[in-house]
Protein backbone atom coordinates (compact mmCIF):
# COMPACT_ATOMS: atom_id res chain seq x y z
CA UNK A 1 0.00 0.00 0.00
CA UNK A 2 1.28 3.15 -0.95
CA UNK A 3 0.89 6.36 1.27
CA UNK A 4 -2.22 8.91 1.18
CA UNK A 5 -1.33 11.57 -0.54
CA UNK A 6 0.44 9.14 -3.51
CA UNK A 7 -3.12 6.95 -3.48
CA UNK A 8 -5.60 9.78 -3.72
CA UNK A 9 -3.08 11.09 -6.63
CA UNK A 10 -3.77 7.57 -8.23
CA UNK A 11 -7.56 8.18 -7.99
CA UNK A 12 -6.98 11.70 -9.30
CA UNK A 13 -4.68 11.91 -11.61
CA UNK A 14 -4.05 8.11 -13.12
CA UNK A 15 -0.17 8.91 -12.65
CA UNK A 16 0.17 4.97 -10.89
CA UNK A 17 1.43 1.85 -12.35
CA UNK A 18 0.79 1.13 -15.97
CA UNK A 19 -2.21 -1.75 -16.17
CA UNK A 20 -0.70 -4.69 -15.33
CA UNK A 21 -4.00 -6.68 -16.54
CA UNK A 22 -5.87 -6.68 -19.58
CA UNK A 23 -8.94 -8.59 -18.30
CA UNK A 24 -10.27 -9.61 -14.96
CA UNK A 25 -9.21 -12.80 -15.11
CA UNK A 26 -5.12 -11.94 -14.95
CA UNK A 27 -5.89 -9.97 -11.89
CA UNK A 28 -4.00 -11.06 -8.79
CA UNK A 29 -5.82 -12.82 -6.00
CA UNK A 30 -4.34 -11.26 -2.88
CA UNK A 31 -6.04 -10.96 0.78
CA UNK A 32 -8.40 -8.02 0.72
CA UNK A 33 -6.14 -5.52 1.86
CA UNK A 34 -7.82 -2.71 4.14
CA UNK A 35 -6.46 0.38 2.60
CA UNK A 36 -6.43 3.93 4.48
CA UNK A 37 -7.67 6.31 1.58
CA UNK A 38 -11.11 6.75 0.86
CA UNK A 39 -12.84 5.60 -2.49
CA UNK A 40 -15.81 7.95 -3.44
CA UNK A 41 -18.08 6.45 -5.70
CA UNK A 42 -21.61 7.73 -7.45
CA UNK A 43 -24.40 5.09 -8.77
CA UNK A 44 -26.45 5.72 -11.66
CA UNK A 45 -29.37 3.59 -12.15
CA UNK A 46 -30.83 2.67 -8.63
CA UNK A 47 -33.01 -0.48 -9.58
CA UNK A 48 -31.91 -3.88 -8.48
CA UNK A 49 -28.41 -4.29 -10.06
CA UNK A 50 -27.22 -0.37 -9.15
CA UNK A 51 -28.42 -1.36 -5.43
CA UNK A 52 -26.75 -4.61 -5.55
CA UNK A 53 -23.46 -3.74 -7.06
CA UNK A 54 -23.53 -0.62 -4.51
CA UNK A 55 -23.88 -3.04 -1.67
CA UNK A 56 -21.31 -5.35 -3.22
CA UNK A 57 -18.62 -2.64 -3.43
CA UNK A 58 -19.67 -1.60 0.13
CA UNK A 59 -18.96 -5.44 1.53
CA UNK A 60 -15.68 -5.18 0.11
CA UNK A 61 -12.56 -4.19 2.70
CA UNK A 62 -12.17 -0.74 1.03
CA UNK A 63 -12.32 2.44 2.62
CA UNK A 64 -15.55 3.10 -0.04
CA UNK A 65 -18.37 6.33 0.53
CA UNK A 66 -21.83 6.52 -1.60
CA UNK A 67 -21.55 10.03 -2.26
CA UNK A 68 -24.18 10.58 -5.10
CA UNK A 69 -26.75 8.22 -7.04
CA UNK A 70 -29.33 9.42 -9.65
CA UNK A 71 -32.06 7.96 -11.22
CA UNK A 72 -34.08 8.65 -13.87
CA UNK A 73 -37.02 8.49 -11.44
CA UNK A 74 -36.66 10.82 -7.86
CA UNK A 75 -38.43 7.93 -6.00
CA UNK A 76 -36.11 5.10 -6.84
CA UNK A 77 -32.89 7.28 -6.23
CA UNK A 78 -33.91 8.41 -2.47
CA UNK A 79 -35.48 4.66 -1.79
CA UNK A 80 -32.17 3.46 -2.80
CA UNK A 81 -30.25 5.88 -0.58
CA UNK A 82 -32.79 5.16 2.15
CA UNK A 83 -32.00 1.10 1.87
CA UNK A 84 -28.54 1.37 1.53
CA UNK A 85 -27.90 3.39 4.74
CA UNK A 86 -30.07 1.08 6.59
CA UNK A 87 -27.44 -1.66 5.68
CA UNK A 88 -24.49 0.00 5.44
CA UNK A 89 -24.91 3.68 6.96
CA UNK A 90 -21.20 4.26 7.66
CA UNK A 91 -20.77 4.24 4.24
CA UNK A 92 -23.30 6.31 2.69
CA UNK A 93 -23.09 9.50 2.80
CA UNK A 94 -25.46 11.16 0.12
CA UNK A 95 -27.11 14.73 0.54
CA UNK A 96 -30.34 15.45 -0.43
CA UNK A 97 -28.92 18.02 -2.64
CA UNK A 98 -26.49 14.54 -4.49
CA UNK A 99 -29.86 12.69 -5.32
CA UNK A 100 -30.49 13.38 -8.64
CA UNK A 101 -33.34 12.42 -11.03
CA UNK A 102 -34.41 12.27 -15.26
CA UNK A 103 -32.36 11.16 -17.93
CA UNK A 104 -29.69 14.00 -17.72
CA UNK A 105 -29.27 13.00 -14.35
CA UNK A 106 -26.02 11.17 -14.33
CA UNK A 107 -24.24 13.90 -15.42
CA UNK A 108 -25.12 15.65 -12.24
CA UNK A 109 -23.97 12.51 -10.58
CA UNK A 110 -20.59 12.25 -12.16
CA UNK A 111 -19.92 15.71 -11.93
CA UNK A 112 -19.62 15.18 -8.13
CA UNK A 113 -16.26 14.77 -6.35
CA UNK A 114 -15.80 11.36 -6.88
CA UNK A 115 -13.62 8.25 -8.20
CA UNK A 116 -15.51 5.34 -9.29
CA UNK A 117 -18.73 5.90 -11.43
CA UNK A 118 -21.14 2.22 -11.39
CA UNK A 119 -23.34 2.75 -14.15
CA UNK A 120 -26.32 0.05 -13.78
CA UNK A 121 -29.06 1.70 -16.27
CA UNK A 122 -30.90 0.28 -19.02
CA UNK A 123 -28.28 -0.97 -21.67
CA UNK A 124 -29.94 1.77 -24.57
CA UNK A 125 -28.76 4.46 -21.75
CA UNK A 126 -25.06 3.53 -21.09
CA UNK A 127 -23.26 4.12 -23.97
CA UNK A 128 -23.37 8.20 -23.68
CA UNK A 129 -22.93 7.78 -19.73
CA UNK A 130 -20.13 5.73 -20.19
CA UNK A 131 -18.67 8.44 -22.43
CA UNK A 132 -19.68 10.48 -20.10
CA UNK A 133 -17.92 9.17 -16.78
CA UNK A 134 -14.42 8.64 -18.83
CA UNK A 135 -14.48 12.11 -20.13
CA UNK A 136 -14.51 13.45 -16.50
CA UNK A 137 -11.70 10.69 -15.80
CA UNK A 138 -13.67 8.83 -13.78
CA UNK A 139 -13.36 4.93 -13.32
CA UNK A 140 -15.97 2.90 -14.09
CA UNK A 141 -17.87 -0.17 -13.11
CA UNK A 142 -21.16 -1.06 -16.23
CA UNK A 143 -23.18 -3.63 -15.64
CA UNK A 144 -23.94 -5.42 -18.89
CA UNK A 145 -25.22 -5.21 -21.69
CA UNK A 146 -23.39 -2.37 -22.24
CA UNK A 147 -25.33 -1.17 -25.74
CA UNK A 148 -28.52 -2.10 -27.34
CA UNK A 149 -27.42 -1.38 -30.92
CA UNK A 150 -24.14 -1.34 -32.89
CA UNK A 151 -24.09 2.33 -32.56
CA UNK A 152 -24.04 2.38 -28.95
CA UNK A 153 -21.53 -0.59 -29.55
CA UNK A 154 -19.01 1.84 -31.55
CA UNK A 155 -19.23 4.34 -29.05
CA UNK A 156 -18.80 2.49 -26.05
CA UNK A 157 -15.54 0.99 -28.36
CA UNK A 158 -14.22 4.79 -28.64
CA UNK A 159 -14.87 5.09 -25.26
CA UNK A 160 -12.64 2.34 -24.19
CA UNK A 161 -9.77 3.27 -26.12
CA UNK A 162 -10.14 6.70 -24.47
CA UNK A 163 -10.41 5.06 -21.01
CA UNK A 164 -7.13 3.11 -21.70
CA UNK A 165 -4.78 6.26 -23.11
CA UNK A 166 -5.96 7.95 -19.88
CA UNK A 167 -5.22 4.91 -17.40
CA UNK A 168 -8.77 4.07 -16.09
CA UNK A 169 -10.48 1.11 -14.45
CA UNK A 170 -13.65 -0.28 -16.68
CA UNK A 171 -15.23 -3.39 -14.99
CA UNK A 172 -17.75 -4.97 -16.88
CA UNK A 173 -20.74 -7.09 -15.03
CA UNK A 174 -20.25 -10.28 -16.59
CA UNK A 175 -19.30 -12.29 -13.26
CA UNK A 176 -18.67 -15.26 -14.10
CA UNK A 177 -14.98 -14.06 -15.46
CA UNK A 178 -14.56 -13.80 -11.36
CA UNK A 179 -15.18 -16.85 -10.74
CA UNK A 180 -12.73 -19.14 -9.75
CA UNK A 181 -14.52 -22.51 -11.35
CA UNK A 182 -15.42 -20.67 -14.51
CA UNK A 183 -11.69 -19.15 -14.47
CA UNK A 184 -9.65 -22.90 -13.93
CA UNK A 185 -12.00 -24.75 -16.03
CA UNK A 186 -11.86 -22.63 -19.05
CA UNK A 187 -7.73 -22.30 -18.34
CA UNK A 188 -7.60 -26.05 -18.79
CA UNK A 189 -9.74 -26.14 -21.99
CA UNK A 190 -7.26 -23.02 -23.27
CA UNK A 191 -4.56 -25.23 -22.38
CA UNK A 192 -6.24 -28.30 -24.61
CA UNK A 193 -7.82 -30.48 -22.03
CA UNK A 194 -10.34 -31.06 -24.56
CA UNK A 195 -9.07 -30.57 -27.03
CA UNK A 196 -9.98 -28.35 -30.33
CA UNK A 197 -13.05 -26.69 -29.33
CA UNK A 198 -16.06 -27.78 -32.30
CA UNK A 199 -19.07 -27.19 -30.88
CA UNK A 200 -20.95 -25.29 -28.01
CA UNK A 201 -24.19 -25.06 -26.27
CA UNK A 202 -25.46 -22.12 -24.33
CA UNK A 203 -28.82 -21.66 -22.99
CA UNK A 204 -30.55 -19.10 -20.60
CA UNK A 205 -34.16 -20.75 -20.35
CA UNK A 206 -36.57 -19.23 -18.48
CA UNK A 207 -40.36 -18.97 -17.73
CA UNK A 208 -40.39 -14.81 -17.62
CA UNK A 209 -39.85 -11.64 -16.30
CA UNK A 210 -41.61 -8.53 -14.43
CA UNK A 211 -44.07 -5.95 -16.52
CA UNK A 212 -44.94 -2.94 -15.15
CA UNK A 213 -48.17 -1.24 -15.90
CA UNK A 214 -48.55 2.44 -16.88
CA UNK A 215 -49.14 4.43 -13.75
CA UNK A 216 -51.37 7.31 -13.54
CA UNK A 217 -50.35 10.55 -15.40
CA UNK A 218 -47.50 8.94 -16.74
CA UNK A 219 -45.38 10.11 -20.24
CA UNK A 220 -45.36 7.69 -23.14
CA UNK A 221 -41.51 8.18 -22.14
CA UNK A 222 -41.61 7.37 -18.39
CA UNK A 223 -43.46 4.21 -19.29
CA UNK A 224 -41.11 2.42 -21.42
CA UNK A 225 -38.14 3.74 -19.57
CA UNK A 226 -39.45 2.47 -16.17
CA UNK A 227 -40.79 -0.71 -18.35
CA UNK A 228 -37.25 -0.55 -20.31
CA UNK A 229 -37.00 -4.15 -20.63
CA UNK A 230 -39.40 -5.01 -22.88
CA UNK A 231 -38.63 -2.09 -25.03
CA UNK A 232 -35.77 -3.10 -27.82
CA UNK A 233 -34.18 0.26 -28.09
CA UNK A 234 -33.68 0.34 -24.48
CA UNK A 235 -32.97 -3.28 -23.21
CA UNK A 236 -32.10 -5.03 -26.67
CA UNK A 237 -34.40 -7.84 -25.92
CA UNK A 238 -33.51 -11.20 -23.91
CA UNK A 239 -30.73 -12.56 -25.37
CA UNK A 240 -29.46 -9.15 -24.60
CA UNK A 241 -30.17 -8.69 -20.99
CA UNK A 242 -29.61 -12.06 -19.82
CA UNK A 243 -28.33 -14.82 -22.51
CA UNK A 244 -25.23 -12.18 -23.37
CA UNK A 245 -23.26 -14.32 -19.96
CA UNK A 246 -23.54 -17.55 -21.23
CA UNK A 247 -22.66 -16.28 -24.90
CA UNK A 248 -19.88 -14.43 -23.08
CA UNK A 249 -18.61 -17.76 -21.77
CA UNK A 250 -18.64 -19.29 -24.88
CA UNK A 251 -16.78 -16.90 -26.50
CA UNK A 252 -14.33 -16.90 -23.44
CA UNK A 253 -13.97 -20.86 -24.16
CA UNK A 254 -12.88 -20.10 -27.76
CA UNK A 255 -11.13 -16.87 -26.86
CA UNK A 256 -12.65 -15.33 -30.14
CA UNK A 257 -15.93 -14.10 -31.28
CA UNK A 258 -17.98 -15.27 -34.25
CA UNK A 259 -18.18 -14.16 -37.58
CA UNK A 260 -21.68 -14.64 -38.52
CA UNK A 261 -24.84 -15.72 -37.23
CA UNK A 262 -28.26 -17.20 -38.51
CA UNK A 263 -31.50 -17.97 -36.17
CA UNK A 264 -34.78 -18.07 -35.66
CA UNK A 265 -37.54 -16.65 -32.87
CA UNK A 266 -41.15 -14.96 -32.01
CA UNK A 267 -43.34 -14.47 -29.30
CA UNK A 268 -46.25 -17.40 -27.92
CA UNK A 269 -46.85 -16.22 -24.75
CA UNK A 270 -46.73 -12.78 -25.37
CA UNK A 271 -49.44 -12.31 -27.88
CA UNK A 272 -51.48 -11.91 -24.75
CA UNK A 273 -52.86 -9.49 -22.04
CA UNK A 274 -50.40 -7.22 -20.91
CA UNK A 275 -47.67 -8.67 -22.52
CA UNK A 276 -48.43 -7.50 -25.84
CA UNK A 277 -47.63 -3.63 -24.97
CA UNK A 278 -44.35 -5.37 -25.47
CA UNK A 279 -42.16 -5.54 -28.51
CA UNK A 280 -39.72 -8.59 -27.10
CA UNK A 281 -39.43 -12.10 -28.62
CA UNK A 282 -40.09 -14.64 -25.93
CA UNK A 283 -37.94 -17.11 -27.48
CA UNK A 284 -35.03 -17.51 -29.56
CA UNK A 285 -32.66 -19.82 -31.49
CA UNK A 286 -29.18 -19.11 -32.59
CA UNK A 287 -26.34 -20.91 -34.87
CA UNK A 288 -23.02 -18.59 -34.45
CA UNK A 289 -20.48 -19.51 -36.34
CA UNK A 290 -16.37 -18.74 -35.67
CA UNK A 291 -14.27 -17.95 -38.26
CA UNK A 292 -12.40 -21.53 -37.71
CA UNK A 293 -15.72 -23.12 -38.74
CA UNK A 294 -16.85 -24.09 -35.06
CA UNK A 295 -20.44 -23.65 -34.16
CA UNK A 296 -22.24 -22.20 -30.73
CA UNK A 297 -25.88 -23.29 -30.97
CA UNK A 298 -28.18 -20.88 -28.17
CA UNK A 299 -31.31 -20.65 -27.03
CA UNK A 300 -33.08 -18.00 -25.12
CA UNK A 301 -36.72 -17.98 -23.67
CA UNK A 302 -39.06 -16.47 -21.71
CA UNK A 303 -42.06 -19.43 -21.47
CA UNK A 304 -43.99 -20.65 -18.40
CA UNK A 305 -43.87 -24.63 -18.53
CA UNK A 306 -41.10 -25.23 -20.16
CA UNK A 307 -37.83 -27.04 -19.53
CA UNK A 308 -36.08 -24.15 -17.85
CA UNK A 309 -32.20 -24.25 -18.13
CA UNK A 310 -28.93 -21.67 -17.84
CA UNK A 311 -25.60 -23.23 -18.53
CA UNK A 312 -22.80 -23.64 -21.61
CA UNK A 313 -21.19 -26.74 -22.56
CA UNK A 314 -18.25 -27.34 -24.46
CA UNK A 315 -17.22 -30.39 -26.97
CA UNK A 316 -14.27 -30.43 -28.06
CA UNK A 317 -11.76 -33.49 -29.95
CA UNK A 318 -10.92 -35.11 -26.88
CA UNK A 319 -13.63 -34.41 -24.60
CA UNK A 320 -16.62 -32.41 -23.40
CA UNK A 321 -16.86 -29.53 -20.39
CA UNK A 322 -19.36 -27.85 -18.51
CA UNK A 323 -17.14 -24.46 -18.41
CA UNK A 324 -18.98 -24.11 -14.74
CA UNK A 325 -16.39 -26.68 -13.19
CA UNK A 326 -16.11 -30.02 -15.41
CA UNK A 327 -14.29 -31.29 -17.64
CA UNK A 328 -15.14 -35.17 -19.30
CA UNK A 329 -13.17 -37.18 -21.86
CA UNK A 330 -9.27 -38.28 -21.79
CA UNK A 331 -8.13 -35.40 -19.09
CA UNK A 332 -11.48 -35.79 -16.55
CA UNK A 333 -11.41 -33.04 -14.13
CA UNK A 334 -13.66 -31.41 -11.59
CA UNK A 335 -13.49 -28.16 -9.63
CA UNK A 336 -13.35 -28.60 -6.15
CA UNK A 337 -12.47 -25.35 -4.70
CA UNK A 338 -14.90 -22.79 -2.98
CA UNK A 339 -17.35 -21.24 -5.76
CA UNK A 340 -17.22 -17.31 -5.11
CA UNK A 341 -20.13 -15.33 -5.81
CA UNK A 342 -19.46 -13.44 -9.07
CA UNK A 343 -21.55 -10.28 -8.09
CA UNK A 344 -19.53 -9.85 -4.91
CA UNK A 345 -15.70 -10.93 -6.27
CA UNK A 346 -15.69 -8.89 -9.29
CA UNK A 347 -16.38 -6.13 -6.50
CA UNK A 348 -13.40 -7.47 -4.51
CA UNK A 349 -11.22 -7.44 -7.70
CA UNK A 350 -11.75 -3.99 -8.54
CA UNK A 351 -11.70 -2.52 -5.28
CA UNK A 352 -8.64 -4.35 -4.08
CA UNK A 353 -7.31 -3.46 -7.76
CA UNK A 354 -7.77 0.44 -7.13
CA UNK A 355 -6.25 -0.11 -3.66
CA UNK A 356 -3.12 -1.51 -5.08
CA UNK A 357 -2.81 0.96 -7.95
CA UNK A 358 -3.23 -1.43 -10.83
CA UNK A 359 -5.28 -1.20 -13.80
CA UNK A 360 -7.70 -3.70 -15.58
CA UNK A 361 -9.70 -2.34 -18.30
CA UNK A 362 -12.54 -5.05 -19.37
CA UNK A 363 -14.55 -2.01 -21.77
CA UNK A 364 -13.92 -4.50 -25.06
CA UNK A 365 -14.97 -7.61 -23.83
CA UNK A 366 -18.16 -6.09 -22.56
CA UNK A 367 -18.59 -4.33 -26.13
CA UNK A 368 -18.38 -7.22 -28.04
CA UNK A 369 -20.26 -9.67 -25.54
CA UNK A 370 -23.10 -7.26 -26.34
CA UNK A 371 -22.29 -6.99 -29.95
CA UNK A 372 -22.59 -10.87 -29.94
CA UNK A 373 -25.78 -10.85 -27.97
CA UNK A 374 -27.16 -8.08 -30.85
CA UNK A 375 -25.53 -10.14 -33.71
CA UNK A 376 -28.22 -12.91 -32.57
CA UNK A 377 -31.01 -10.83 -32.14
CA UNK A 378 -30.94 -9.62 -35.70
CA UNK A 379 -30.70 -12.78 -36.58
CA UNK A 380 -33.70 -13.93 -35.20
CA UNK A 381 -35.41 -10.98 -36.22
CA UNK A 382 -34.21 -10.69 -39.75
CA UNK A 383 -34.82 -14.87 -40.15
CA UNK A 384 -31.34 -14.00 -42.14
CA UNK A 385 -27.79 -14.88 -41.18
CA UNK A 386 -26.10 -11.92 -40.27
CA UNK A 387 -22.40 -10.94 -40.86
CA UNK A 388 -20.88 -9.64 -37.82
CA UNK A 389 -18.83 -6.90 -39.69
CA UNK A 390 -21.89 -6.00 -41.70
CA UNK A 391 -23.66 -5.39 -38.78
CA UNK A 392 -21.08 -3.27 -36.98
CA UNK A 393 -20.75 -1.22 -39.91
CA UNK A 394 -24.10 -0.55 -40.94
CA UNK A 395 -26.46 -1.34 -38.05
CA UNK A 396 -29.54 0.57 -37.71
CA UNK A 397 -29.57 3.29 -34.32
CA UNK A 398 -32.71 2.43 -32.38
CA UNK A 399 -32.53 5.71 -30.79
CA UNK A 400 -31.25 8.69 -32.91
CA UNK A 401 -31.40 11.43 -30.55
CA UNK A 402 -30.69 9.63 -27.38
CA UNK A 403 -28.38 12.52 -26.20
CA UNK A 404 -31.29 15.09 -25.87
CA UNK A 405 -34.11 12.94 -24.32
CA UNK A 406 -36.15 13.61 -21.54
CA UNK A 407 -38.92 12.39 -19.94
CA UNK A 408 -41.05 14.50 -21.55
CA UNK A 409 -39.69 13.52 -25.12
CA UNK A 410 -41.30 10.81 -27.48
CA UNK A 411 -39.35 7.53 -27.43
CA UNK A 412 -38.25 6.02 -30.85
CA UNK A 413 -41.35 3.51 -31.10
CA UNK A 414 -44.77 4.81 -30.20
CA UNK A 415 -47.89 2.38 -29.67
CA UNK A 416 -50.36 2.11 -32.40
CA UNK A 417 -53.90 2.86 -32.45
CA UNK A 418 -54.47 -0.73 -30.78
CA UNK A 419 -52.14 0.36 -28.13
CA UNK A 420 -49.42 -2.14 -29.12
CA UNK A 421 -46.20 -1.28 -30.18
CA UNK A 422 -44.32 -2.66 -33.36
CA UNK A 423 -43.01 -6.05 -33.45
CA UNK A 424 -39.68 -7.45 -35.84
CA UNK A 425 -41.60 -9.79 -38.21
CA UNK A 426 -38.72 -12.63 -39.75
CA UNK A 427 -38.78 -12.01 -43.26
CA UNK A 428 -39.41 -8.72 -43.64
CA UNK A 429 -37.32 -6.91 -40.91
CA UNK A 430 -34.26 -5.45 -41.36
CA UNK A 431 -30.89 -5.08 -38.90
CA UNK A 432 -29.59 -2.33 -41.15
CA UNK A 433 -29.74 1.89 -41.04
Amino acid sequence: MQNTPSRRKFLKQSTAVAASAAIATNVARTAHAAGSDEIKFVVIGCGGRGSGAATNIMNTKGNVKLVAVADAFQNKAEYAVKRLAQSHQDKVAVPQDQIFAGLDAYKKAIDVDCDLVVIATPPGFKPQQFEYAIEKNRHVFMEKPVASDAPGVQRVLAAVEASKKKNRMVGIGLQRRHEPRYMETIKRIHDGAIGDVITQRVYWNGSGIWYRNRDKDMTEMAFQTNNWYHFNWLSGDQICEQHIHNLDVGCWVKDAYPVECNGMGGREMREGGDATKSQIFDHTFCEYTFADGSKMFSQGRHLAGGWNHVGEYAHGTKGSSDPSGTIEGENPWKFTGKSENGHQQEQHDLIEALMRGDIYNEGEIGAKSTFTAILGREACYSGKVIKWDDLMQKGANLSPGIDEYTLESDPPVMPGDDGKYPVPVPGKHSPFA
